[in-house]
């Protein structure tokens, strides 16, 4: 069968992302033997897009949804709008089966598929049940129900590689753009607003550290990739799995530049200097609130004095730091939000992306909170995001607070978007390849004043 994979996603913020998920299941319908064409409408524009599609003619297309907004209180956008109009484009250009999957679908997939008007939906891991989905089309068969769930989660040893496209590649390493990879799927924290738990499982499924390895061999022979992500939902997981697939970059003497997503705690000297030896280039820390009251009603199992050590232990062997907080979460007061700056402003000099509220999504202890306060009532519609803020702070105050506190501090970004123009002016004034966020930690240039000529000249 002839299948048509589009990546739907069009954020750049905080750069670009490799489609893995796409790829991935782009690799299991190649291996069972279907014609498989990828597309990505951050690389191809929507109008080249269906002229591709007019051209070929699949017998199926799936799209792939990372996110179904960008969870900015202050700034939010929203991506089912465009995917419903992407649906619509595509029927007048093909009589193909339409399937919708990825991360975003899975989290209201009834609602989105309804919005969309597409055909069916994978909930969850996509690999095998496209495989069997594909199967059945070509023979005719389609399941009863539009919404497909996966009936178990693939074994991390089972995990394969993705189906990189040399195109692709370039394009990602041309815009600064992370080429991903996974060496784990599954949560095992109890973060109060995540989905990854919801999405990937509550158990960690590693991957063999030398299938990693082979990857990363092949990203850097075969597509000259120059730097890539690890896409776990935490890489420094408290089982030391990411140490079994560290000491194997080590082994192999694997040097390209990486980053990773981290929470604070479980790291020491000797972890991050080996780490830093096969390539570490960057930290996101998950920090998520700012006071010690805060972080355990986030559900987090470490403390502020963690959150600095940590820092601190990165910085010193010089690898940059970026940290993601929200204020106004669960357990939030006025007190809380004055501690939380201060812990902030001292905090050893790093990028700190500072959030307004949480969004709320499905499958969350959140959600539960938000009902029990009646900040959402039971049936509420979450499609259009609604953000949980503490019933102990009024959001303009929080947000002027905020604004105030942090207006002169260049490298303390709220809102957190608002820095995206001055990160790409700094990127096109030299060569960078490592996060563009890293820039943010550089003092601004002097301004420079032409000398006046002395009016006797």
């Amino acid at each position: 069968m002839k299948i048509l994979l589009i990546s739907s996603n069009t954020a750049t913020s905080p750069y670009p992302v490799y489609p893995l998920g796409m790829s991935m299941v782009g690799a299991a319908l190649r291996d069972a033997g279907h014609e498989v064409l990828t597309l990505d409408l951050l690389h191809q524009p929507q109008a080249d897009v269906l002229a591709i599609v007019a051209a070929e003619k699949p017998s199926l297309i799936g799209i792939s949804i990372r996110n179904i907004d960008n969870v900015n209180l202050l700034n939010e956008k929203c991506y089912i709008p465009d995917v419903t109009a992407l649906v619509a484009a595509l029927r007048e250009v093909s009589g193909a089966t339409i399937l919708l999957g990825g991360a975003g679908f899975s989290i209201l997939p009834e609602r989105i598929l309804r919005e969309t008007g597409a055909d069916y939906g994978i909930v969850g891991e996509g690999e095998r049940r496209i495989v069997e989905f594909a199967d059945n089309a070509a023979a005719g068969r389609f399941p009863e129900t539009a919404c497909i769930r996966s009936e178990s989660l693939i074994p991390g040893d089972d995990i394969r590689s993705a189906w990189y496209q040399p195109e692709l590649m370039e394009f990602y390493r041309e815009s600064g753009g992370l080429a991903g990879i996974q060496s784990k799927r599954g949560c095992v924290h109890h973060c109060v607003y995540c989905t990854y738990p919801y999405l990937e499982g509550r158990r960690l499924r590693p991957r063999n550290p030398n299938d990693v390895a082979d990857e990363i061999e092949s990203l850097t022979s075969r597509f000259h990739a120059t730097q890539f992500h690890f896409t776990d939902s935490v890489f420094n997981d408290d089982e030391g799995h990411y140490r079994a697939v560290v000491a194997e970059l080590s082994r192999r003497n694997l040097r390209t530049p990486w980053t990773a997503f981290f929470k604070p705690g479980n790291l020491d000297a000797d972890i991050v200097a080996l780490m830093k030896s096969t390539g570490l280039q960057a930290v996101e820390l998950g920090t998520d609130a700012s006071t010690d009251i805060t972080l355990k009603q986030m559900g987090k199992s470490f403390s502020w004095a963690d959150v600095e050590a940590t820092n601190n232990l990165l910085l010193d062997h010089g690898i940059p730091v970026a940290h993601y907080i929200m204020f106004g979460g669960p357990g939030e007061t006025r007190e809380t939000v004055a501690e939380g700056i201060a812990n902030i402003k001292a905090l050893r000099k790093a990028p700190v992306f500072v959030f307004l509220g949480i969004r709320i999504l499905p499958g969350t202890p959140l959600l539960n909170l938000a009902i029990r306060e009646g900040i959402i009532a039971q049936d509420h519609d979450l499609i259009t995001p609604v953000y949980y803020i503490s019933p102990a702070v009024e959001q303009g105050w929080l947000h002027q607070t905020l604004e105030d506190a942090f207006r002169s501090i260049h490298y303390i970004i709220f809102p957190p978007d608002s820095c995206e123009s001055t990160i790409q002016m700094l990127k096109r004034m030299g060569n960078h390849s490592g996060p563009l966020w890293e820039l943010l930690t550089r003092e601004p240039a002097p301004r420079h004043r032409p000398k006046r000529r002395p009016a006797s000249e």
